[in-house]
């Protein structure tokens, strides 16, 4: 209903100056838009080579446990730093529907992509292929986790690991006090006779490389010439932990790569899984 007061001519004069513009409303996104899930990693070592593959071991994995299980259109970025993502740490993942995930509940997430029935068994052939794999799991993440890091002796890890204190809070696998990762654990730098209270621990370097080249030796013998481990007919998320860890040692110094280059099916196997998880990323677009 128009204004029936009548607004003097200097007022006019003065909003004149002014004016109103009016612009048409900006359309809104579909909320059923569909959107590519978009993993967010750790950078590459390098992306000379057109690489999208992660050099932190645990965005890796993650990386090629979604490729391995068969998740396609799967995009990466590593614009995001880790206090951006969910508790704080990569990686995380975007889905379709723009929802943030941590690492712990991708497993779900893939279950209800490729909407796979429950398998009693993980992927595993039998119960106690399943039973064995968390042995060599606890391999991949105890010694030849250590010795990957202690390989880097610039790593912020390395630190964490030896001068661990309880009160902090642990955010990832590299920040476990070292002990957890020895058998048997480190001893610490000042003992009981010391004036400094018990702190840090003592690592012995030729110790964790002869636990390390055992373990390289028996992952490598236990794939033999199967094309998964544990003679799987399926890739598992063992695998994934495999391929991250051995994508990471052949990327790595000399004391920690030759000792995988020298095992031609370890060697082989990395490559044919890593086109697998290369193929299957690609880079998301800055948002």
């Amino acid at each position: 209903m128009a204004s029936t007061i009548p607004i003097p001519v200097a007022v006019h004069r003065f909003f004149a100056k002014f004016p109103l513009h009016i612009y048409p409303d900006s359309p809104l996104p579909q909320k059923n838009e569909v959107q590519r899930p978009s993993l967010w990693i750790a950078p590459p070592k390098s992306t000379v080579s057109g690489s999208v593959l992660s050099s932190d071991v645990e965005c890796l994995k993650w990386q090629a446990y979604i490729a391995l299980r068969g998740v396609k259109d799967l995009s990466v970025r590593w614009d995001v730093t880790p206090d951006g993502s969910v508790d704080g740490r990569l990686p995380s993942l975007q889905t379709a529907d723009r929802k943030v995930l941590g690492a712990r509940m991708i497993p779900g997430w893939v279950d209800d992509e490729l909407q796979a029935e429950d398998d009693a068994f993980e992927g595993y052939k039998d119960a106690t292929s399943k039973d064995e794999s968390r042995a060599w799991v606890a391999l991949l993440e105890g010694i030849v986790h250590t010795a990957l890091t202690i390989s880097k002796p610039s790593s912020p890890d390395l630190k964490a690991m030896l001068f661990y204190t309880p009160s902090k809070p642990l955010t990832s696998t590299a920040s476990t006090p070292l002990s957890t990762h020895l058998s048997p654990p480190a001893a610490p730098i000042s003992g009981i006779s010391s004036i400094f209270p018990v702190y840090g621990e003592r690592v012995s370097q030729s110790a964790v490389e002869a636990q390390y080249h055992d373990a390289i030796v028996s992952l490598s013998d236990r794939l033999g010439n199967d094309e998964w481990f544990l003679g799987s007919s399926r890739p598992t998320a063992l695998d994934a932990l495999a391929f991250a860890y051995l994508h990471c040692l052949l990327a790595g110094s000399d004391p920690v790569r030759v000792a995988v280059a020298r095992k031609v099916n370890l060697v082989n196997w990395e490559r044919r899984v890593q086109a697998i998880v290369q193929a299957s990323c690609t880079v998301a677009p800055s948002s």
